[in-house]
C-alpha cells in the first residue's frame, strides 16, 4: 500500500485546483460563446435561395429575349396550385403553433401541430403531382416545358426534404431532452428552413401561374 508523503499530497491538491479552474474557465469560455448555428442555417438558405434567384432569372430572360410560339405555350389552370398554396402558407402557421406549445413546454401539443405541418407538405406534394399527370406538356416538349418542371420540380424536392425534417423532429421530441424548451434549436432550424420553402413557392406561383 503507497503512503501519501506531505510533498505528494500538495502536488495532487495543486493538480487538481488546476483541473478545476481549468474546467470552470472551459465552462466559462463555452457559456461565452453565442449558438452561431442559427447563423449557419441562414448562411445555406441564402446560398440556397440565389440557386433559385438563377432559375427565376433564366425563366424571366427566357421568357424576355426568346419568346416561342403561341402552340408551344400553355395555359395553365390556377385551382390545384392555389389549393397547394393555401396549403403551404397554412403549413407555416401550424409550424408556428408547434414552436409556440414547445417553448410553452407543451410537448404534446408541439407534437401534435408536427404531425399537421408534415401532413400540409406531404398533400402540398401529393397536390403537385396529380397536376404533373394532367399537364399538357412533357418534360422534354420545349424550353418552356423543361423550365416548369426543374422550376417545380426542384421546389418539390425541397418540400420532400422539409417534410422528412418534420419527422425527425417529431421523433426526436418523443425523447426526454431531445427537443424541448431547454434545447428548441432541431425545431427552430426545421421551421426556418419550411418557411423559406414556402417563401419560394410563392414567388414561384406569381411567376410562373400568374404572370
Amino acid at each position: 500500500m503507497t503512503s501519501l508523503t506531505p510533498e505528494t499530497s500538495t502536488a495532487a491538491g495543486a493538480m487538481a485546483l488546476s483541473a478545476h479552474q481549468l474546467d470552470s474557465h472551459g465552462a466559462e469560455h463555452g457559456e461565452g460563446h453565442a449558438d452561431v448555428r442559427l447563423f449557419g442555417l441562414a448562411t445555406f438558405l441564402i446560398a440556397d435561395g440565389m440557386t433559385f434567384a438563377g432559375f427565376f432569372a433564366a425563366y424571366l430572360t427566357f421568357r424576355a429575349v426568346n419568346p416561342l410560339p403561341a402552340d408551344a405555350t400553355y395555359e395553365l389552370e390556377l385551382l390545384l396550385p392555389t389549393i397547394n398554396t393555401v396549403l403551404l402558407l397554412v403549413s407555416s402557421v401550424t409550424f408556428h403553433r408547434a414552436g409556440r406549445r414547445l417553448m410553452g413546454g407543451d410537448g404534446e401539443g408541439a407534437r401534435l401541430w408536427l404531425l399537421v405541418t408534415g401532413a400540409l407538405g406531404a398533400a402540398f406534394l401529393a397536390g403537385q403531382m396529380v397536376e404533373y399527370f394532367h399537364l399538357p406538356f412533357g418534360l422534354t416538349d420545349n424550353l418552356y416545358a423543361s423550365t416548369f418542371y426543374a422550376l417545380t420540380g426542384f421546389h418539390g424536392l425541397h418540400v420532400t426534404l422539409g417534410v422528412i425534417c418534420i419527422l425527425i423532429v417529431w421523433w426526436q421530441s418523443r425523447q426526454a431532452g431531445r427537443i424541448s424548451a431547454a434545447n428548441p434549436f432541431g425545431l427552430e432550424a426545421a421551421e426556418l428552413y419550411w418557411h423559406f420553402v414556402d417563401g419560394i413557392w410563392v414567388v414561384l406561383y406569381g411567376l410562373l401561374y400568374l404572370l
